[in-house]
């Protein structure tokens, strides 16, 4: 998977969540409303974010373990700001439910990265200045 283009695609979507809470919504739904708008928009920026680590970790240390933290942290980004936007965009309450999931799936993205971090090795790589093989 191509996770910095993941990543920059979820960002630009946070980012224009984020002006049309503001400029477009603020006018039109209740504060309980717009306050879990924003939250979809907060959350979805700090895993567009956290998408950037795992896309560096892709090259440093790739793994089965780094792949299943970025998805978690896609189907999580889907789930809980998705059903934050239907919930209030949409009026479907029958998301509500859906939400903790996506925020599990967050939740073990951020622990699988976390032990991916602990558990592979880094790749070898060339030191610039001096040609010599060095493991990271």
């Amino acid at each position: 998977m191509r996770w910095v283009c993941v990543a920059a695609v979820n960002g630009l979507m946070a980012v224009i969540a984020g002006a049309f809470g503001a400029h477009i919504l603020a006018s039109r739904l209740d504060a309980k409303l717009l306050g879990a708008f924003e939250t979809g928009a907060q959350y979805q920026m700090y895993h567009a974010i956290a998408l950037l680590g795992v896309a560096w970790m892709v090259t440093e240390r790739p793994g089965r373990l780094t792949a299943a933290a970025g998805y978690c942290m896609l189907a999580g980004i889907v789930l809980f700001s998705g059903s934050l936007y239907g919930l209030t965009l949409l009026g479907w309450t029958w998301l509500g439910p859906v939400t903790p999931l996506g925020g599990v799936l967050l939740m073990t993205g951020w622990l699988l990265l976390a032990v991916a971090a602990l558990r592979l090795p880094f790749r070898a790589s060339e030191d610039a200045r001096t040609g010599i093989k060095t493991q990271s």
